[in-house]
């Protein structure tokens, strides 16, 4: 795999610490800038907030600039930003940081994913994909748990100088390693947004919402719910948390090679594999060793799902990739904000901690019969245009048989990743 994919991946780790870490510092930012700790919750959203309204509006933006240039400038702002944070006066500054912070996350997330696929062949486009999230998931096995106890015992300013400084490590990889890459040929705004009218990338993000959704419903609600219903103490609820980073990690590897392999048929297994296992949460959570185990699985089935997405948003925008892409991470937020309502929701009404499992079943339930709609309309738009399966509708080969796509990909000018 080339050396590339790892400076995205640096980028990808600075962004999910920043992303979570601050669910593990609220009382300590709350103390510190003299806020409850609802209060201090707005720093959560806010970066929500910023990578809602960031992911299409950068991508759009900046569509007719190279992706190198993208990636720099998107990382640049991201870096400038957590070390802006370190020096806030007060929470009002901190969060208006926190936004411009989550502005470029959907945009290098969808913009790297464009370029980490165009870096190899086509058979192996997942997998690439995969590579890059994997930073994004070891995030919540390193830099999350790290960050908080760098926060707690010296200060959570120097989290954020801590995430600052990854960011400035990967802007520095990235000018080194990324090869160049000229504007995508006809790019624009219109070309980007013209991506929005194919009804396969509306089903794409909709995988996304009510997939990733399920998942949220539960792990919104993982600390209650472990300390009160599985009998953990508070203590214990860390390397829980680390031990669904575990499965997160491997399942997002796992995905990217399964994905390569038969996209589709992928995909239909890890939401169905989600919703067997969130519902049997709503049970296992009662037992210790169990509850664990279940954990573990949810974060390996949930985040396979992640490059599978990823990749069929790659196929589905066909030739304007880039929005459609780091709207994905629009999609993603949408849905933290759904799980997190509706297992809210349930809990109000009384049907206890475990109840917000079996509503991240049902949402795993929709995600997967948007994907069967979608691979079933994409099979009649592939037998009336009179062409034979592929790989992205799920017969299983491996793509081999095919010839590679271009280094560069979606309709751009093939690269060399050497001396640009």
């Amino acid at each position: 795999m080339p050396l590339a994919l790892l400076a995205l991946a640096v980028g990808a780790f600075g962004l999910g610490t920043t992303e979570f870490v601050m669910m593990g510092l609220l009382p300590e930012i709350a103390a510190g800038n003299e806020v409850s700790i609802p209060t201090a919750g707005h720093l959560i959203s806010g970066y929500a907030l910023g990578v809602v309204i960031g992911a299409p509006a950068l991508t759009a933006v900046g569509a007719r600039l190279p992706r190198k240039t993208m990636l720099l400038g998107t990382m640049a702002l991201f870096t400038a930003s957590n070390l802006v944070s370190a020096l806030a006066p007060n929470h009002e500054t901190l969060l208006a940081t926190r936004v411009l912070a989550g502005l470029p996350h959907g945009t290098f997330f969808g913009v790297g994913a464009v370029v980490a696929a165009s870096l190899v062949a086509r058979e192996h486009r997942a997998k690439a994909v995969s590579m890059m999230f994997a930073g994004l998931t070891l995030a919540n096995v390193v830099g999350v748990p790290l960050g908080t106890l760098l926060g707690q015992q010296v200060g959570w300013r120097w989290t954020f100088v801590m995430v600052g400084l990854v960011g400035a490590a990967a802007l520095v990889s990235v000018a080194a390693l990324v090869p160049r890459q000229p504007a995508p040929r006809d790019a624009g705004m219109r070309r980007e947004l013209g991506a929005f009218r194919r009804p396969q990338v509306w089903l794409a993000l909709g995988i996304v919402t009510f997939g990733f959704g399920g998942t949220f419903a539960c792990f919104s609600y993982i600390t209650p719910m472990m300390t009160d219903v599985a009998g953990y103490d508070a203590g214990s609820v860390t390397w829980l948390l680390a031990l669904f980073g575990v499965g997160m990690t491997i399942g997002n590897l796992l995905g990217g090679r399964l994905a390569d392999r038969a996209l589709m048929p992928s995909l239909y297994g890890f939401l169905a594999g989600l919703a067997l296992m969130l519902g049997l949460f709503a049970f296992t959570a009662h037992d210790k060793v169990l509850a664990a185990v279940t954990i573990f699985l949810i974060g390996v089935t949930g985040f396979a799902a992640g490059p599978t997405v990823q990749t069929l948003i790659l196929d589905r925008a066909e030739g304007a990739p880039s929005l459609a892409a780091a709207s994905i991470q629009s999609a993603f937020n949408i849905a933290n904000a759904i799980g997190a309502y509706l297992g809210g929701l349930v809990i109000s009404a009384g049907l206890g901690l475990t109840a917000p499992n079996l509503v991240g079943a049902g949402l795993a339930v929709v995600g997967l019969g948007i994907a069967v709609v979608s691979g079933v309309l994409a099979r009649r738009k592939n037998a009336r245009e009179g062409g034979g399966p592929t790989p992205s509708e799920g017969d299983g080969s491996t793509g081999a048989e095919l010839p590679a796509a271009p280094a560069g990909g979606f309709g751009e000018r093939a690269t060399s990743p050497i001396g640009r």
